[in-house]
């Protein structure tokens, strides 16, 4: 018995309707209405290890505003979003921060660093 997932490539802008069969064992065994290679790697990927990136503001003490803006340095797994975003919420910051500044190495075990989006001069 096999079954059908379907969902939206987002590797491009085309945004392909994608329809993947998997066996019993959750393999792939097929990739069906991509129009181009990184349809399928995507869904592959998608199937097995979904990950996203993540994207919040965190509380900064003694800066020019009151947050920054900061984002997962690669993407991380689907799962561990909630787990990353309660991290985030209890993280206050000191100015100055500097654009990529590691704010959270290794977030939640996921071998993920969080780092900041922009530069924020203290007050």
């Amino acid at each position: 018995m096999s079954e059908e997932r379907k969902f939206i490539c987002v590797s491009c802008p085309l945004g392909c309707g994608l329809t993947v069969t998997l066996d019993d064992a959750g393999e792939v065994l097929k990739v069906e209405g991509n129009t181009c290679p990184r349809g399928a790697s995507y869904a592959r990927s998608e199937v097995k290890d979904p990950r996203r990136v993540f994207a919040s503001t965190v509380r900064v003490k003694g800066g020019k505003l009151p947050v920054c803006p900061i984002r997962s340095k690669t993407p991380a797994p689907k799962g561990k979003l909630f787990g990353i975003a309660e991290e985030v919420a209890r993280l206050e910051v000191e100015a100055p921060v500097r654009i990529g500044q590691v704010l959270i190495h290794d977030v939640c075990g996921t071998g993920v660093d969080i780092v900041a989006s922009r530069d924020l001069e203290a007050v």
